[in-house]
């Protein structure tokens, strides 16, 4: 046998470098410092998707939709596996749920949201196209991580822009896995690399990074009130979705069964981490000890007012300072019913869905978005009440407001008063996102900026092109 000189051994191990970056297997490597997209720094993650930005610029409306297709059918196929990865890294909300919102990514609207617009006259014709604007700068929350990414995506690739992520430190390890496993597939069926980037170890300066990076064209923050007004404040035009605290009224028409159901069944959703989630319950006399009963018969447990104040107690400590906000117990965000009554000396039954309870307004489950499936329902005298203390307690952030109700003078009255991006009636909260109502999904929300629900044409530039007195057929 015939021993291989140092010579040919240099030359096999070339040629086999050269082929794996043929096909692929170490095309992203061979650049030093990404991993299908992960990367270490700002600038590096930037300097990728600009560089994927230019080869998606030259790619067809067909190629995107095939992109499209190909994170949906990722969320679809390996939503058992990514979505628990998710529980286990954050610790927080309901596994069936963590998979489920990974199953639905499919209902978030891609390309076919796209349009052109045309005027035709006298002096010609007139083209208006919805253009991308490069590379987007996106902030993920811990509260869906993966989800609220791939649905960016969605959105972003859909109108031909690539994306640079720097997601919430606590769910950034499966964020990272599903930008892994989305430019691998992409970059098999159309060979396209980084249209997504991410940063593998997100600090509060690595998002500044991205604020105010020159190759950053864009900002989408989806997040809680400090990193809103850091995005806000930055030079870039941002697109915020903020915080919610969504209230819900109950008036004396209203289909107390279908009231109940819908409460329990929003405020349980991954136990009460979605920003549109039902957070606390205004209902008038005349129909709140029945309703009281009723959630009871939709999966509701409720607590007596000596259990509501030990439970406020471990959930919340007083304000740091006079007249500032009570401070929310993070370690009992988004965990379990179960959970929850345990803190507090109590065994509640299987399938319990949430906590509750009467409480007044002092109580700052009712002033602050908790995040917790325990909902504090407070006794009013009339709708007007009912309808004052929604807005009062909403705090103007116009993001989610609910109403429970036949009378559609009631129901005009507080969708006027309230001028939420989503006002649901007579459903849970998530009919407002397409999910037994009328409508498209996104899990990102921008209320404070205005855009509301995103969809593609929320990440485009409006450019108009126009002939003078040609191209008329008429």
């Amino acid at each position: 046998m015939a021993v291989a000189t140092e010579e040919t051994i240099r030359t096999v191990v070339q040629e086999v470098l050269a082929q794996l970056a043929q096909s692929g297997g170490a095309a992203t490597v061979a650049k030093g410092d990404g991993d299908w997209g992960v990367f270490q720094t700002v600038d590096d993650a930037v300097a990728a998707a600009t560089e994927g930005f230019e080869k998606l610029r030259a790619a067809t409306l067909e190629t995107r939709a095939k992109i499209v297709a190909i994170v949906k059918r990722i969320c679809d196929e390996q939503a058992e596996e990514l979505g628990r990865a998710e529980m286990d890294e954050t610790r927080i909300g309901r596994l069936d749920h963590k998979i489920e919102k990974l199953k639905i990514v499919k209902l978030v609207p891609g390309v076919e949201f796209l349009r052109s617009d045309a005027q035709s006259g006298d002096h010609g014709l007139t083209v208006t196209e919805y253009a991308p604007f490069g590379v987007i700068g996106t902030i993920t929350p811990v509260t869906h991580s993966l989800p609220t990414l791939a649905g960016n995506v969605i959105s972003m690739v859909s109108a031909g822009n690539t994306l640079v992520v720097n997601p919430h430190p606590s769910g950034a390890r499966i964020a990272c896995e599903g930008v892994r496993r989305f430019n691998r597939a992409i970059y098999e069926e159309t060979g396209l690399e980084n249209l997504i980037t991410i940063i593998e170890k997100p600090t509060i300066e690595s998002a500044q990074e991205i604020f105010q990076h020159r190759g950053v064209r864009l900002l989408c923050v989806t997040g809680g009130p400090g990193v809103a007004r850091a995005a806000m404040a930055s030079r870039k035009r941002a697109i915020v979705a903020g915080p919610g605290n969504p209230p819900v009224v109950v008036d004396e028409t209203a289909d107390i069964e279908n009231a109940a159901k819908s409460i329990v069944q929003g405020a349980a959703y991954d136990n009460n981490l979605l920003c549109i989630g039902e957070k606390e319950v205004f209902a008038v006399c005349r129909v709140f000890d029945s309703l009281m009963e009723a959630v009871g018969r939709h999966g509701g447990y409720l607590l007596n007012r000596d259990q509501i104040e030990q439970l406020t107690r471990i959930a919340f400590s007083p304000p740091e300072k006079p007249g500032g906000h009570a401070v929310l117990n993070r370690d009992l965000v988004g965990k379990d019913p179960a959970v929850l009554a345990e803190q507090i000396g109590v065994q509640v039954p299987a399938g319990t869905q949430i906590l509750y309870g009467e409480t007044d307004v002092s109580n700052p489950f009712v002033a602050e978005e908790q995040m917790m499936p325990f909902i504090p329902f407070v006794r009013c005298r009339d709708a007007d009440e009912a309808i004052q203390l929604a807005k009062e307690y909403e705090h103007n952030y116009r993001h989610t407001a609910i109403i429970h109700s036949r009378n559609v003078r009631n129901m005009t009255r507080m969708g006027r008063l309230m001028d939420t991006t989503l006002f649901i009636k007579n459903g849970p909260c998530m009919a407002g996102l397409g999910l037994g109502g009328e409508g498209y999904l996104s899990y990102s929300i921008a209320t404070p900026t205005g855009e509301g629900v995103t969809n593609p044409l929320t990440f485009t530039r409006v450019r108009r092109c126009v002939m003078v007195d040609d191209l008329r057929i008429i």
